[in-house]
């Protein structure tokens, strides 16, 4: 149990991290996309901002444990068992979500499109922060 709330919490961190840094690349690389989130359907009450830092977290801790409970199915060398850990996350939840999203609300495709690359993205830095510290 120890090991799977550790490297949840080291991931978490370095997935916050990405996070902002994420944020700020889109604002600069994608300004198109980052306007769409000036959209009403999106909740800009400051006293909600703590979610958002809080979701890497939550997220990394899941996926420790989901890391924890299946990493002896995955093969192969240390990269290799990183991105197959980020892939199949994606191919579980990212995907599904993102479809749900993109049809039931007034969201962009390319909107869709950056959450579902930066998921992929804390699935496998995820798998490789799991694969160092919990083999």
């Amino acid at each position: 149990m120890k090991k799977i709330i550790i490297s949840g919490l080291i991931a978490g961190v370095i997935l916050l991290v990405l996070s902002i840094l994420g944020l700020y690349l889109t604002m600069w690389l994608f300004p198109d996309i980052a306007m769409q989130y000036f959209n009403p359907a999106f909740n800009d009450q400051s006293s909600r901002y703590m979610i958002y830092y809080i979701h890497p977290f939550i997220i990394a801790l899941a996926l420790s444990w989901f890391w924890n409970r299946f990493k002896g199915i995955l093969t192969g060398s240390f990269f290799t068992r990183g991105i197959e850990f980020g892939l199949i996350y994606v191919l579980i939840a990212t995907f599904p979500s993102m479809w749900l999203i993109y049809s039931a609300i007034s969201v962009s495709l390319p909107m869709v499109a950056t959450w579902f690359v930066f998921g992929l993205l804390q699935g496998i830095i995820s798998g490789l922060v799991f694969e160092k510290i919990n083999p």
